[in-house]
């Protein structure tokens, strides 16, 4: 005679099991992953370089996954505000960050973040590498070239702005670091994002910008502004023309942005894992694989802890960059 189930102590297990759960802040894997839309949080507005590459990333996974991506554009603060609300997402699952090298900037200009990039998230991969491009409003700054734009700068002492995406953006640091090594005074405006600031670029509201070229290139493409040099050890292949800030006179100024995705602090290992293979597919993609190439990007291969280290490293390569030119918040 089989010996009859404790059903009370059966579930009296469970209760317990999921009681740990909850009170360790664990969240149980939905076995059915994706079985609902699924959200990338932005943390700048439409338009910017991290949209850019967010879009035609979430159409590609939306296509392969049989659900919805959804981008939540959750822009202020240089990035971080978009962060911390991501930082405190659900982790089952269902929300996912796009940050980039503004959030390894952050940690040196922001003194009292909400979250932190290497705790409170999960690192998934590393998306796109465009370099920075040196950009100009072509009626507003009357130079053909970089080395005119430099002698321009000096001759007219604080005449000339540019827009970045906000205090603390890779926007901010990169033109803080060409100032710094053209011994030129530009004054930084911040906006809430790349796309607003590009906005005002090219309706002559601010003079020049160093921007991802993710965001620029459709704009450079159509003639709106003028790319005076990519920030790079190569040119771009989409812009064989632009020379690079070496060969135009800047030697050694390389700046890269860089974007890439995180998922909440205790989000399940095999939703993370099962994630990380769909943007890979993604990436190698002949859509993204053209989209990325016109965006001036190579199709990085970096994921998990190897993308970890190279978060933490760019933490400290950019406060080395942040103390040693002085950037501060305007």
């Amino acid at each position: 005679m089989k010996k009859p189930v404790n059903v009370v102590g059966v579930l009296s297990m469970v209760a317990v099991t999921l009681g740990l759960a909850a009170s360790s802040g664990a969240v149980l894997a939905d076995p059915n992953w994706p079985s609902k839309p699924i959200t990338i949080v932005v943390p700048f507005p439409a338009g910017g370089g991290t949209d850019a590459f967010a879009r035609p990333l979430s159409a590609q996974l939306t296509k392969q996954l049989g659900k919805q991506i959804v981008i939540d554009n959750r822009g202020g603060a240089g990035g971080t505000l978009g962060a911390g609300i991501a930082a405190k997402a659900a982790p089952d699952g269902y929300t996912f960050f796009m940050g980039g090298a503004h959030h390894a900037i952050a940690p040196s200009m922001y003194p009292k973040l909400d979250y932190d990039i290497e705790k409170s998230f999960v690192p998934v991969m590393l998306l796109a590498t465009p370099p920075q491009v040196v950009v100009v409003n072509a009626q507003r700054v009357p130079v053909n070239d970089l080395k005119g734009f430099i002698e321009y700068a000096k001759k007219n002492p604080g005449k000339l702005n540019y827009g970045s995406a906000g205090n603390g953006s890779s926007h901010h640091l990169a033109g803080e670091l060409f100032k710094m090594q053209t011994k030129t005074f530009i004054t930084h405006i911040p906006y809430r994002g790349a796309g607003p600031a590009l906005g005002d670029l090219i309706a002559g509201q601010v003079d020049m910008m160093f921007d991802g070229l993710g965001s620029s290139s459709q704009h450079i493409k159509s003639g709106k502004i003028k790319a005076l040099a990519v920030a790079s050890t190569k040119r771009s292949a989409a812009f064989p023309d632009v020379p690079t800030a070496t060969e135009a006179g800047v030697p050694g100024y390389v700046v890269s942005t860089w974007y890439g995705l995180w998922a909440p602090k205790g989000t399940p290992k095999d939703v993370v894992d099962k994630m990380t293979a769909e943007v890979t597919k993604a990436l190698n993609s002949p859509e993204l694989k053209t989209s990325w190439l016109n965006n001036g990007s190579d199709t990085p291969n970096l994921t998990g802890e190897a993308y970890g280290r190279f978060v933490s490293a760019e933490i400290k390569r950019w406060g080395d960059v942040a103390k040693s030119s002085g950037a501060k918040m305007d």
